[in-house]
């Protein structure tokens, strides 16, 4: 049987998702906890991998396993055995032809950005911070010239394993939400939707758009960034603290819950919890 997960994670205390000698990243926790439920080792594959610091709202991954459980119990065993910054929302018995990254039509990130005269102290990890002032008109135009199919090799690290830097970005949107009386203190949210990311592509624009947004640079200039095909002419890669993957979308037809179906009620996502 194949049965796909629902993981949800806080990242700030894990090395990224992918499995390490160290033993300190999501993978590497899950896959303990499931092998300890199920009394075997179990290994996983993911529909993203993300970096350290990276949160998870709704990573999908899934295992091919011979036991026998019905998928609350993979929900509530597994996660007797994960720490508490790590659970498993829902589990789904899949066809076999499904696989968690190839199957996905689409993939979508929040980054959240907490604009203050004041470094964050809650929220610490969860957000990234802008100390100055953001122009919210000057962002949406900004990234309206990254939607369609373009070569994002400026936005891409050197790192990146992506066979190609051709990506469809099929959703930008920049959302201002809870402006202090003053107007100093307010919260952002920059929504990406694409058919795939490269290796630290959202950090990369965002990058970008914090230095439109603070004047520093025209709309215009991201449109000369994308054009150049150089990580060199692009900002500095942006804070991962304020970085969510959202989660894939899939076709209908594979069965799994809404919020993991491409145009199904429910998928949309209003921000961290």
């Amino acid at each position: 049987m194949r049965l796909a997960l629902g993981v949800r994670y806080n990242g700030q205390a894990y090395q990224g998702w992918q499995s390490q000698l160290s033993g300190q990243t999501v993978q590497d926790k899950l896959e303990a906890a499931l092998g300890r439920f199920a009394d075997r080792p179990i290994s996983t594959l993911c529909a993203g991998r993300t970096d350290a610091g990276v949160h998870g709202l709704m990573q999908v991954v899934h295992f091919d396993t011979d036991i026998e459980r019905t998928p609350f119990s993979w929900v509530r065993g597994t996660n007797r055995y994960l720490p508490d910054d790590i659970a498993i929302q829902w589990a789904q018995p899949v066809p076999g032809a499904f696989h968690c990254r190839a199957s996905a039509v689409a993939r979508r990130y929040l980054y959240v950005l907490s604009q203050s005269p004041v470094r964050p102290s809650l929220d610490a990890g969860r957000v990234g911070w802008s100390m100055r002032s953001l122009d919210g008109a000057a962002m949406r135009s900004a990234a309206a010239q990254l939607i369609g199919e373009h070569d994002f090799s400026s936005f891409r690290a050197s790192a990146c394993q992506a066979r190609s830097p051709v990506k469809t970005m099929r959703r930008i949107t920049v959302t201002q939400k809870d402006v202090s009386p003053d107007g100093e203190r307010c919260q952002w949210h920059f929504e990406f939707e694409a058919d795939a990311f490269l290796h630290h592509m959202i950090r990369n624009i965002m990058g970008c758009l914090v230095r439109i947004g603070h004047g520093d640079e025209r709309p215009e200039w991201i449109a000369e960034v994308l054009a150049a095909r150089s990580r060199k002419v692009a900002a500095p890669t942006f804070s991962p603290a304020g970085l969510y993957f959202v989660g894939p979308l899939y076709d209908a037809a594979w069965g799994l819950p809404a919020e993991a179906t491409l145009g199904a009620s429910g998928a949309a996502y209003d921000g961290p919890p």
